[in-house]
């Protein structure tokens, strides 16, 4: 398994389809896109940001549950892209028991994000589904033209489908 951390939730224009993009902590920075609801990138959204909302969310009531029962989320996995899906784990503990709950990837990173859990991808999945994105410090040199950066980027975003990476 590789250790992702959740850059960001974007929106791919022209579709307004949101993406979320989990990078390698360590190794080359490989990112994993993957497209989400609109439900679910904002509930991310909003976790990142440390929005408390006035009441529970779909999320904060999960968050609340676990902790309530007492059961520690240990990590969440994104395990498989099948026929266009991406599918993960919740991995769980409780009084000495171990747990494993299968999730849509939005809905385990959305409670990881509320319980400051970590995120892992296997790594045969990042192998096969992974791409390097440039940075912007390898980019901007005294020469670099930070216009074209964004251009590669947005090349790169319209070349991906949406049922390319289901959630």
């Amino acid at each position: 398994m590789v250790e992702m951390h959740l850059t960001a939730v974007r929106v791919e224009l022209p579709t307004n389809t949101p993406v979320v993009l989990l990078q390698e902590v360590d190794g080359v920075q490989r990112t994993l896109p993957i497209f989400i609801g609109a439900f679910e990138a904002s509930a991310i959204a909003a976790a990142l940001q440390g929005v408390e909302p006035s009441r529970p969310m779909t999320h904060d009531l999960m968050r609340d549950l676990l902790v309530t029962l007492g059961v520690t989320v240990d990590h969440v996995v994104i395990t498989d892209l099948r026929d266009g899906t991406f599918y993960a784990e919740i991995r769980m503990a409780r009084e000495g028991r171990s747990y494993t709950l299968s999730s849509r990837p939005s809905d385990a990173m959305a409670l990881a994000t509320r319980l400051g859990t970590k995120i892992y991808v296997e790594d045969s999945l990042l192998d096969a589904e992974g791409v390097i994105l440039q940075t912007e410090e390898a980019e901007l040199g005294d020469d670099a033209n930070p216009d074209e950066l964004v251009s590669e980027f947005r090349d790169f975003i319209e070349g991906i489908r949406p049922e390319d990476f289901g959630s």
